[in-house]
């Protein structure tokens, strides 16, 4: 074998290789995580605490019995906002902005209410939304 055969093979094999990374890289499906078979259906999971809550107005926990879940407010406060934060457009975490009440994806721009609804796309799809609330000194939600 020639010296120049043998660099268009291992050529030919990289890009091969690369191939279903460059298609996986390229699709619009996200996935939304689902809850772990260990946390009971229909119940309320604990996400975090509200000292936690109350530092920063925000709680963002990614491995949360019920998936990624980000609380928004204060424990004081009677209405949380609680919504997966993985944007249903190519998966990017969005970010709350407080000043204008909604959530925003810093990847592609889209934005969503503080109901979870599309306010702007490209997403086409809500966010998943949770209820929350406080009880005790705990953050808990559950899917809505």
């Amino acid at each position: 074998m020639k010296r120049r055969e043998f660099i268009s093979w291992v050529g030919l094999g990289w890009i091969a290789s690369s191939l279903p990374i460059a298609i996986a890289a390229c699709s619009s499906e996200t996935t939304t995580p689902t809850p772990t078979s260990s946390a009971p259906s229909g119940g309320w999971q604990k996400v975090g605490t509200s000292a936690e809550l109350d530092k920063t107005g925000q709680l963002i926990v990614n491995d949360s019995p019920v998936g990624s879940v980000l609380v928004v407010g204060k424990s004081k406060s009677e209405n949380l906002i609680a919504v997966n934060p993985t944007c249903t457009h190519k998966g990017c975490t969005v970010a709350w902005k407080d000043e204008a009440k909604k959530f925003a994806c810093p990847c592609h721009g889209s934005e969503f209410g503080a109901d979870g609804k599309v306010l702007k796309g490209p997403a086409k799809k809500p966010l998943t939304t949770y209820t929350a609330k406080i009880e005790g000194d705990s953050v808990v939600v559950k899917q809505s």
